[in-house]
């Protein structure tokens, strides 16, 4: 299975952009409280210098137009405490970072113009370097960090006790060694995600992130029913001779969703950033009626499944998702789910 799988590209039916309403509500539920952090703990002027640019990288840009609103608000909270400090002058610039697959033409667009700040793409995984030592004042990622840089690959071998056959995802019922395969590579991501941050932030510098996380404790993800929906459709798939049962074992959808307690350890065993704020809610995102529920994980998932079942297998399986759009709405309603909240994790860090 190739790893690399950016959200659908473009701006049409079945593109991020049209259908990340819920990301963009994740993240906006919480940006007053990242403002109020960054006001309490951030000394722009001691952090620069005095140079006279000002560096925020978003890690995970995606298309658009989330990263767009996403970058204004912070670039709002950073000229505000500049005022406040009495700072002028600076230049800003933004450096919008995804993978090399990312659809950057289609996010560049969408850019306002004129902008007070300038712009660059930086493709490349964010669990590597990106950018020289101390150069980044601010970094921001969100619905990002909870893609793994590859499947666990005690996943993908049949001898293995965590070979995940008829599952695509973990959840409370999973044997021990898969939740356990899930957890050591995203503990072995974080590892090298702080680690390149720590070198790449500046003293004093700011991470803010926004994670779709569990309440400590759990480990099922309310968003994961979708995964035992698309099972299920993957299952009739095979009977019907279209795809293999071994095509359905092989597959895993490389997405751990962390909580507090987890998060905070692999902050604290980094050693180079002081917590400044992280705690787990649910943020209203308003409805999200089954349909439209289906064409948020198409946009999300449909390069990641169609990387490992091909293109034309993964058009029919979201065919037919459409066709059971009843029973995925029932599915979502026996799991307690009536689609109008988002578990997620704010979290502000500071680089010590």
């Amino acid at each position: 299975m190739r790893e690399s799988s950016p959200m659908n590209a473009g701006d049409g039916t079945y593109s991020y952009t049209k259908n990340s309403t819920v990301q963009r509500d994740g993240a906006s539920g919480v940006k007053d409280a990242i403002k109020e952090a960054l006001m309490e703990n951030f000394d722009i002027e001691k952090m620069l210098g005095g140079s006279t640019i000002f560096t925020i990288a978003d890690l995970g840009c995606s298309v658009g137009p989330n990263t767009v609103s996403a970058m204004e608000s912070l670039l709002e909270t950073v000229e505000h405490k500049c005022r406040q400090q009495g700072l002028e002058d600076l230049e800003f610039q933004v450096l919008f970072n995804d993978q090399i697959g990312n659809d950057f033409n289609t996010l560049f667009a969408a850019l306002p113009q004129p902008r007070s700040y300038f712009s660059a793409a930086v493709p490349g995984s964010f669990y590597s370097r990106l950018f020289p030592c101390s150069s980044v004042h601010m970094a921001y990622s969100s619905f990002a960090i909870h893609w793994l840089s590859k499947v666990p690959e005690e996943l993908q071998r049949k001898d293995s006790p965590a070979w995940n056959a008829g599952r695509i995802h973990y959840s409370d019922d999973s044997p021990e060694a898969v939740l356990e395969a899930y957890t050591n590579q995203f503990q072995r991501d974080m590892e090298a995600f702080f680690g390149a941050r720590a070198q790449e932030i500046a003293p004093g510098g700011v991470m803010v992130m926004v994670v779709p996380g569990v309440p400590d404790g759990v480990v099922t993800y309310s968003g994961g029913v979708a995964f035992r929906f698309l099972e299920f459709i993957l299952s009739d798939m095979v009977k019907e001779g279209v795809i293999e049962q071994e095509q359905v074992d092989l597959f895993n959808i490389p997405n751990v969703y962390p909580c507090v307690k987890d998060l905070r350890r692999l902050v604290e065993r980094n050693g180079c950033f002081e917590i400044v704020k992280m705690e787990f809610g649910e943020v209203v995102v308003g409805k999200v009626e089954p349909e439209n529920g289906i064409m948020l994980i198409r946009a999300v998932f449909e390069g990641c499944m169609a990387n490992h079942f091909g293109a034309v297998v993964i058009n029919q399986l979201f065919v037919r998702a459409m066709q059971h759009k009843l029973q995925f709405a029932a599915i979502l309603n026996s799991a307690g789910i009536q689609g109008t909240a988002i578990s997620q994790i704010m979290v502000v860090l500071k680089r010590i």
